[in-house]
């Protein structure tokens, strides 16, 4: 603790109340004579406290003991069950309020109106499960039958690893009816296992493809099934508890045949593994079965739905109680309208401890759409949340995590990560764990983030003022000119594009880029070398004339990049010319239709026709038409020509009438 801090504390009278964090600030500024010498200035007193001192408004919040506004997601929920524990979580200290304002006193009855609204969420389908009515027949001859079926397959050949479950009781008209459960969702081999390469997929295909397995099971153990109930799906660990007592039912023994154990480790917790081997276990007891379910459901991948979250808000220490609780309502009913939620004040009277409501809200809204919060929405709600206190007069701001002059989090696998490999670790792990040690607050990621792109930039800038020189640059070859342009068009877009970012105080590192379009116009061989070089020596001269090392290694580096851009570009491009060059039949396009066109004229050797002499200009137009005369004549000739040729043909008979060989047999009668 600091000087200011203990003076401040030692000379509070009892009774007084703490002084906001910006009071603190602007107390130290008048001690300072306004932050640098000269006269004292007076910083004003308004309720949008100026953002110029957020870093010092942080250090002075956290040495007095104040964080700034927080709000965060401590949880998520599904089902009835859950959602009674928030509820009686959050009724600890005081009765809970819910969206119409109404004080919730029986959790009973709360419990049955958030069941209501949890009625139409669907989970994913993991257990199958299947109802038969079959010839009077003994449990031993299905056991046996359902065995062989797990040994060969039970979705197809090969499936071995499934789980099931079956029970036995009396059907009727003195029938055996079967109550088959059928683990269709992916079993782990161990909780870290990620794969889901065994789940079925829960179509009438597959389905049908089980229930016939099972029929052929049947048969060939001598038991005829009479009939099918329709099929039923349950989801995740609680649908497969509770599938299993239901067949418990009526005294019915259960039989659960699997894979799944628990590993047994001296001194240890036991380890859920899927083994090799299949144990089976037939029991009536409630407990046994319930134990046995929750380890076949600690290994089966499962996706349940989110019904509703545990949202948490709070406040600085020295806040006033009853306007944080006002500007809390205010945020809820604005931010959630439509959802049913509920909030509870946690710490109303302790001063030492930093008031909170502990909110429930509903995913759901009365429309049928669901809430999928993200990092942006919990931006947004501390801004409004703020807003919302400052119109309640309470001085606190909106700030992020990278803000805060603290410490960084460390999370659980960081700190094991240290502790086992120690300095061998990586480098960002035992900065972050040794500053958590230290208390060492850290620099805002964001103003290094500005820091470094504002340095990126200097040297982008460079680059793209070399492009559009060399754009201009008439000396230089036309493919270079045309491809500096480009690159320095879409360069100048993505960087305005991040400096928006910027200002908008979003993170550039984590903005995804956009596409910029560059010409395809086929080139030749020499014209990709040309603008190559051409470039590389820009380049170089423009590196030259950098005196700062540092910025001259990321202009280098820049410029590297840009180069292989633009050797893909040409490379690219010459491609094309090479593929049309393999056609014997002449082109001119590249003469007329683009500025590689008349590279690619100029490595030829033609004649560059223009000139700013008008006397040669009027020659050559002359000698033009002379030739144009010529090729007239020459035509109206061929035309005579071919006139001459007709009329010749035209007294050429065109058939020619075939008669039979005379018959030397014909007169031989005579």
């Amino acid at each position: 603790m600091n000087d200011l801090s203990k003076s401040r504390s030692g000379s509070k009278p009892e009774g007084r109340r703490l002084p906001t964090y910006f009071d603190l600030i602007n107390d130290e500024f008048r001690r300072r004579g306004g932050g640098g010498g000269g006269s004292a200035r007076r910083a004003p007193k308004s309720r949008n406290a100026p953002n110029l001192q957020s870093g010092a408004a942080t250090a002075f919040s956290r040495a007095s003991g104040n964080n700034a506004v927080v709000v965060k997601v401590l949880s998520y929920g599904a089902g009835a069950g859950s959602a009674r524990n928030v509820l009686a979580y959050q009724s600890k200290e005081e009765h809970a309020h819910d969206q119409d304002g109404r004080e919730v006193i029986d959790l009973n009855k709360a419990v049955r109106e958030w069941e209501r609204e949890f009625a139409n969420r669907k989970g994913s389908k993991d257990i199958v499960r299947l109802s038969y009515e079959l010839e009077n027949t003994d449990r031993g001859r299905i056991a046996r039958a359902l065995q062989s079926l797990a040994g060969e397959g039970i979705r197809a050949a090969g499936d071995t690893d499934r789980t099931y479950a079956f029970s036995v009781s009396t059907g009727v008209n003195d029938q055996t009816r079967l109550h088959l459960a059928i683990v269709i969702a992916h079993e782990k081999k161990s909780r870290a296992d990620r794969s889901s390469d065994n789940r079925v997929p829960a179509a009438l295909d597959d389905i049908y493809a089980i229930d016939a397995r099972v029929d052929g099971a049947l048969r060939e153990e001598g038991i005829n099934p009479i009939s099918r109930y329709p099929i039923e799906f349950v989801s995740g660990p609680k649908g497969l508890t509770a599938t299993l007592h239901a067949m418990q039912r009526d005294g019915a023994e259960v039989t659960l045949s699997t894979k799944s154990h628990i590993r047994q480790r001296p001194g240890k917790s036991g380890l859920y593994e899927r083994s090799d081997e299949r144990r089976e276990i037939t029991t009536k007891d409630h407990k046994e079965i319930t134990t046995e379910g929750k380890t076949v459901a600690a290994l089966m991948q499962t996706r349940q739905p989110r019904d509703f979250m545990h949202l948490l808000l709070s406040g600085p220490a020295n806040v006033d109680r009853d306007q944080f609780i006002l500007a809390g309502r205010d945020f809820l009913k604005e931010q959630f309208a439509g959802h049913r939620y509920a909030y509870a004040v946690h710490n109303r009277h302790d001063l030492e401890k930093h008031p909170h409501l502990h909110v429930i809200v509903s995913l759901r809204n009365a429309g049928g759409k669901t809430l999928n919060p993200n990092i942006r929405d919990f931006t947004e709600w501390r801004l409004r949340f703020a807003d919302k206190a400052r119109e309640r007069g309470i001085a606190i701001d909106r700030q992020k995590r990278v803000e805060r002059a603290g410490p960084p989090p460390v999370k659980r696998w960081e700190w094991e990560m240290f502790r086992r490999m120690g300095a061998t670790a990586p480098t960002n792990v035992i900065d972050k764990v040794m500053s958590k040690v230290r208390d060492k607050p850290t620099a805002p990621k964001l103003e290094i983030a500005r820091e470094k792109f504002d340095q990126t930039k200097r040297s982008i800038d460079r680059v793209i003022d070399m492009l559009e020189g060399l754009a201009k640059d008439k000396t230089a070859p036309s493919t270079a000119r045309e491809l500096s342009h480009d690159l320095s068009l879409g360069l100048r877009r993505e960087y305005d594009r991040l400096e928006a970012a910027i200002r908008e105080g979003r993170d550039p590192a984590r903005e995804k880029g956009q596409d910029h379009m560059l010409r395809s116009t086929p080139i030749s061989t020499g014209q990709a070398k040309a603008a190559k070089e051409a470039l590389a020596q820009t380049a170089i001269s423009v590196a030259s004339k950098i005196a700062n090392p540092t910025d001259r290694l990321i202009f280098e580096q820049a410029t590297k990049v840009i180069g292989k851009v633009v050797g893909l570009q040409l490379d690219a491009r010459a491609a094309k010319t090479k593929d049309r060059s393999q056609d014997n039949r002449k082109s001119t396009a590249l003469e007329t239709k683009s500025a590689a066109g008349r590279d690619h004229v100029a490595e030829q050797g033609t004649l560059n026709k223009t000139s700013n002499n008008r006397t040669i200009d009027a020659a050559r137009i002359a000698g033009a038409n002379a030739g144009r005369d010529s090729l007239e004549n020459e035509r109206e000739e061929r035309g005579r020509d071919r006139s001459e040729e007709q009329q010749r043909d035209r007294e050429i008979p065109k058939t020619v009438k075939l008669r039979p060989p005379p018959d030397k047999d014909r007169d031989r009668s005579r």
